[in-house]
Parts: C-alpha cells; structure tokens; sequence
C-alpha cells in the first residue's frame, strides 16, 4: 500500500507543478499588475515600487520570477498578499477553515443523499420516488447557483427564518456553545443547500445508471431466487457493486466543489476564499491567486489518493499493490 500511494503521489507531481506555472504565465498574459494602481498614486515613489519588485524578483523574466517562487514554497513560504498586506499563507489560512466548513458539510450532503437516492431510484425504476429524485436531479442541473441563491435569499428576506448572510449573527459571541453551532448551522443552510443540490444532482444520476446496469446481472437474479430479503440485495449487494465509479470521482468532487463554492461565498457574504480570491484576481494580486491554485491542487492530489484507498476498501477485487 505505501509502494503504491508513493508511486501514486510521485505520478501526479506534474500537477503540483504545472498548475502553479501555467496560472503563473497567464496571470503575466493580464495587461498590467499591481504596481500599476500604485504608480498612479502620487504619495508613492517609483522607487519603492522598484524595491518592492526587486524584493520578490517581480523585475526578472516570468520563468525566473516562478522559479524564485517555486523555491520559497519549499519552505511555506508562499509570498505576500499587496492588497492584504499580508504573508498569503496567514491570509489563505485564516479563511480556509470557513471554506472546509461550508463545502465540506454540502459534500457530506450530497453523498449521502445521492447514493441511497440513486438505488432507490433504479431498484423501483419508473415509481414515484425515481420520478421525484429525476425532478430534482434535473433542477438541479439546469438551474445555475448563485440564481438559486438570490431566490432563496430573497424568499428568506420576505417570509424565511434563515439569516441573509454572514456566517454569525451580532450577538453570536453572547451565546451558549449550543446555541453558537445553532446559529452557524443557520447561516450555513442556504449556502451548503445551493452547493450540494448540484453535486446532489450529478451523483444522482450517475448512481442510478450504475444501479441500473447492475440490476440486470445474473447474480441479482440468483440472490431473489435464493430468496435474500430486497432490502439486502439493495444495500449490501447491488449498492456495493454500483457505487464504484463514484468512489473514484471522489477526488475530482471534492476540488470541483471547493472551487465553486468561491461563487456562493460571495452571494452569501460566507466568509471564506470567495471573496479573498475576487478581491485577489481583480487586483491582480499574484501571490495570493498563485496560494490558491496549490490549495486546489493538493486537494486534488489528496482526494484522488483517497479515492484509490476507499476504491480497494469497499472492492476487494482491487489490488492496490499490484497495479501496474
């Protein structure tokens, strides 16, 4: 197992390199950097502004400036952030926690609502709850999130409970322990419901054709012949055979809906890396959009390990040590 997460994260270091490079080059493609706002700024001198650029080498050729970059990294040092005026790593890090918080709770939603819906769905093909959980598959799909957010934001201003934004109230500090996880969980459901409708709907209708492809098998045949109870047949049989081709988009699903939630962060007012990234990309703030591309990077590269782990857990047929 260690020979082949080892072989596995040596396979997908390009990514770790590549991403960070190519955002690198096409952020030098933007007309324009920082540096110009602050040209136009009499109160500051040219040459401040050239010191700053020979202190993080912004003076040299793209590949050299990326390669002086590459090799702070190596030691967490992931520059400075010039519209924060702060370390990016501090800045990335004070808001990650928000992030994990938000898309984490709508991953853990999705899943589970999308699997046990996706084989109920196939296993009473054409009944009521396959037509409901297709409708709501299909809204799901078609309705883009931060239009959903804006309805549901304008449905709790009119007649909902729920607050409009934020993540806590104004006398979150004032309450009891429960009473804090309450009102976060509150400010949370319009943002994790708009996250996870979407990914809900995607998984949904791969776990129902995957249910349904596996409902044709012989061996199911076999087990009703048997007489095994439905349910066991559903769950333990049927399910663990179908739920395969999800386990490996595990590493593809947690990133796509990290990187998404950037949208609904900031319709909500979440206080996450939506807002530090648009903020970031705007002001053409390298270092910090350059944070946030290995962030999603490594998550990539963690899920993907993940994935391959849960894969040979959950499938015994699976031969981790003896992939080629």
């Amino acid at each position: 197992m260690m020979r082949f997460l080892l072989k596995r994260f040596v396979g997908v270091l390009p990514v770790l390199f590549f991403l960070p490079l190519i955002t690198f080059v096409v952020m030098h493609f933007v007309p324009g950097n920082y540096f110009d706002s602050l040209r136009l700024n009499p109160q500051i001198s040219p040459e401040t502004i050239a010191r700053y650029e020979a202190m993080y080498h912004l003076d040299q050729p793209v590949l050299v400036q990326f390669f002086y970059w590459l090799k702070h990294i190596c030691t967490l040092d992931f520059g400075y952030s010039f519209a924060y005026k702060q370390p990016v790593l501090d800045l990335l890090l004070s808001r990650l926690g928000n992030t994990f918080l938000l898309t984490g709770a709508a991953f853990l939603l999705a899943w589970l609502a999308a699997v046990p819906a996706g084989l109920l769905a196939a296993f009473y093909r054409d009944g009521f709850c396959d037509r409901l959980f297709r409708l709501v598959a299909y809204l799901g799909l078609a309705i883009p999130n931060f239009f959903l957010c804006l309805v549901l934001l304008y449905l709790a201003s009119r007649w909902g409970p729920l607050p409009l934004g934020g993540m806590r109230s104004v006398g979150h500090a004032d309450l009891s322990a429960v009473g804090k996880v309450w009102d976060i969980m509150r400010h949370m459901a319009i943002p994790v419901f708009v996250l996870s409708l979407s990914s809900f709907a995607y998984l949904f209708r791969l776990m129902r054709s995957q249910t349904l492809e596996v409902v044709s098998k012989d061996f199911v045949f076999y087990l009703r012949a048997s007489r095994v109870s439905e349910a066991k047949i559903l769950f333990k049989h049927i399910g663990r055979n179908a739920i395969n081709p999800l386990v490996t988009l595990f590493g593809l699903e947690l990133p796509a809906l990290f990187s998404g939630a950037a949208l609904v962060e900031i319709f909500t007012g979440w206080p996450g890396l939506g807002q530090v990234m648009l903020q970031a990309v705007r002001t053409q703030d390298l270092f910090l959009v350059l944070g946030n591309m290995v962030m999603i990077a490594v998550i990539l590269v963690i899920g993907n390990l993940l994935a391959d782990i849960l894969l040979a857990v959950m499938d015994p047929r699976i031969r981790l040590g003896r992939t080629n």
